[in-house]
């Protein structure tokens, strides 16, 4: 499974990000698809995961209510809507893949990963 992450970029706290995932190798729609991220000098961190058979996604409190994941699995395609931004959101944002990690929310229990895109919001 190859991962490709896409759509980081500079924004004003405030605004919007939309980040995508793109999937190669397998069809999405058996894996649990999450994103992770990493700011620097800190421990990678989870954000948000969402179940293969589309039940209620997890997500950090911190990005609760702010941020959105979806999944499209005809296009093998998973976004993250960032909203409201904060310059604490700054960070490496890692999409992962798991078949069925072990503890959602712990970065060591996903197998596949993304190489990662730098999200930076300016205050």
């Amino acid at each position: 499974v190859q991962l490709q992450a896409s759509g980081g970029g500079l924004v004003q706290a405030g605004g919007s990000l939309r980040l995508s995932c793109a999937v190669a190798g397998r069809t999405t729609s058996n894996y649990f698809m999450g994103w992770f991220r990493q700011a620097p000098g800190k421990e990678r961190e989870f954000v948000t995961a969402i179940t293969w058979y589309g039940g209620m996604p997890y997500y950090a409190d911190s990005v609760r209510g702010r941020f959105t994941i979806s999944r499209d699995n005809a296009k093998n395609t998973v976004h993250l809507q960032m909203n409201s931004l904060r310059p604490e959101d700054t960070a490496v944002y890692y999409c992962a893949a798991d078949l069925d990690p072990r503890i959602v929310r712990v970065s060591h229990t996903w197998e596949h990963w993304g190489q990662g895109t730098q999200v930076t919001v300016s205050s």
